[in-house]
């Protein structure tokens, strides 16, 4: 079940690539060299796909925005109105009204018209919108997670070899992976430094997030059930995926790149204390889940969403000579303790790593030889959504169960005046949910 370490160039490395002006493929066997152009593409102009857009327009200096496409108009001309206030990105951004897409089918003409389309929509929508542009030559930034159901995981390995096979990037949102720190702490404990790994811990904690109905203009009763759960899409496990893949994936993630291997089986609890009102939708508020390895090693996975807690976002891993710790937004961390010896901690500067990711996925275009995380990315999300299972059905989910599973988290149509069938929006209750 293990896979090859990830390749982790040093930073004179990354200094090096992100200033490549080479040859590169891009889209329809378009070379990009020296001062040409790469347009991208927005597809979701929420929170997340605007801060990627500004990303990408900063990672690379011949790029611009060309077009952009949302579920809601006012989505769209809100985003696109904050990017024209940033001041020296303005001169990137050439979106005019012919080249703003809405609706449902808003990401096909977005591809039509990029050479690199960033993936930012709900994550219900990742495998189709992936495929999608692979199979139209163009070049993905792949926001994490990469499905919310083990069929979509599986879309999304095939395309990720399908993107191999057409020399296409494939550059995932799990971000953590373009981090210096965060790479150099991760090859220091592959290296050995503490020792075989036996444990981790992972944890992201924090207070509620936002929802749209606070909003003193928004009133949900004049809306569809599918407007309303598009609006509030996070509150919904057919669109987010559960707090559990949308947010904590970013530790699960780490959890699969330091153990480098996938667990056989997982248990774990969860459930709604404060979330009980259905206009929260149908997901949880905790997880705590155990997922177990051939080796006998565990990680052990925490996540809340509640008010009033302490909260953090941290990492520990236990090895048979020391340990690891990993607190964000703490300073000093990374940091490795071996039993003897001196301790560790990263002091050299580091990346920006929602910068890096896109310094990277451009250098790799006009270089030739494009990333591709796809495979790691769909791992990393099948591993959050076993244990998603773990605490919707209260069993024991085994690996090899979560790659047959045939449970499809997808509405009828995709029409937003429809109303969404019950089944989407019931909330799962352990012992009574049936592992599908």
């Amino acid at each position: 079940m293990s896979e090859a370490s990830m390749n982790t160039p040093n930073r004179r490395e990354f200094v090096a690539a992100s200033t490549v002006a080479g040859v590169g493929l891009l889209s329809g066997g378009v070379f990009a060299a020296g001062n040409e152009t790469i347009r991208i593409g927005l597809i979701g102009c929420g929170g997340r796909g605007s801060g990627a857009a500004v990303n990408a327009l900063n990672a690379d200096p011949n790029v611009k925005l060309v077009a952009m496409g949302d579920a809601f108009p006012d989505r769209l001309e809100s985003s696109l109105a904050g990017f024209l206030k940033k001041g020296k990105l303005k001169d990137k951004i050439d979106v005019p009204a012919e080249r703003r897409f809405t609706g449902f089918d808003a990401y096909k003409n977005v591809i039509a018209n990029s050479d690199v389309v960033l993936l930012c929509t709900p994550p219900h929508f990742r495998p189709m919108h992936l495929k999608a542009a692979i199979e139209a030559g163009k070049h993905v930034f792949c926001e994490k997670p990469v499905a919310v159901d083990a069929s979509g995981v599986r879309s999304v390995m095939e395309t990720a070899r399908l993107a191999k096979q057409k020399n296409l990037a494939l550059c995932s949102g799990f971000c953590y992976r373009y981090e210096f720190a965060k790479r150099e702490w991760v090859k220091r404990i592959h290296d050995g430094v503490i020792g075989d790994v036996t444990a981790m811990q992972v944890n992201y904690n924090t207070g509620p997030l936002w929802w749209n109905r606070e909003k003193k203009d928004w009133k949900p009763e004049q809306y569809s059930s599918m407007e309303y759960q598009m609006r509030n899409w996070y509150y919904y496990t057919w669109l987010s995926g559960d707090h559990l893949v949308e947010q904590h994936c970013h530790n699960i993630d780490k959890a699969c790149w330091i153990m480098n291997s996938y667990p056989v089986a997982a248990t774990g609890l969860g459930g709604r204390q404060l979330r009980t009102d259905e206009k929260y939708g149908n997901i949880f508020d905790h997880h705590s889940v155990i997922f177990e390895y051939e080796n006998g090693a565990r990680v052990f996975s925490f996540c809340r969403q509640m008010p009033g807690c302490s909260s953090g976002v941290s990492d520990i891993v236990f090895g048979t000579k020391g340990i690891g710790e990993n607190q964000e937004f703490t300073e000093g961390y990374p940091r490795l303790k071996p039993n003897s010896g001196s301790a560790w901690k990263f002091t050299d500067p580091n990346s920006d790593m929602y910068d890096q990711e896109h310094v990277e996925l451009f250098a790799s275009i006009r270089k030739g030889s494009p990333i591709n995380d796809g495979e790691s990315a769909a791992r990393s999300t099948l591993m959050a959504i076993m244990g998603r299972t773990a605490t919707y059905t209260g069993q024991r989910v085994t690996w090899d169960f979560m790659n047959k599973s045939k449970l499809v988290l997808a509405p009828t149509a995709y029409d937003m005046a429809a109303q969404v069938p019950a089944e989407l929006a019931k909330v799962a209750i352990p012992g009574k949910t049936a592992l599908v």
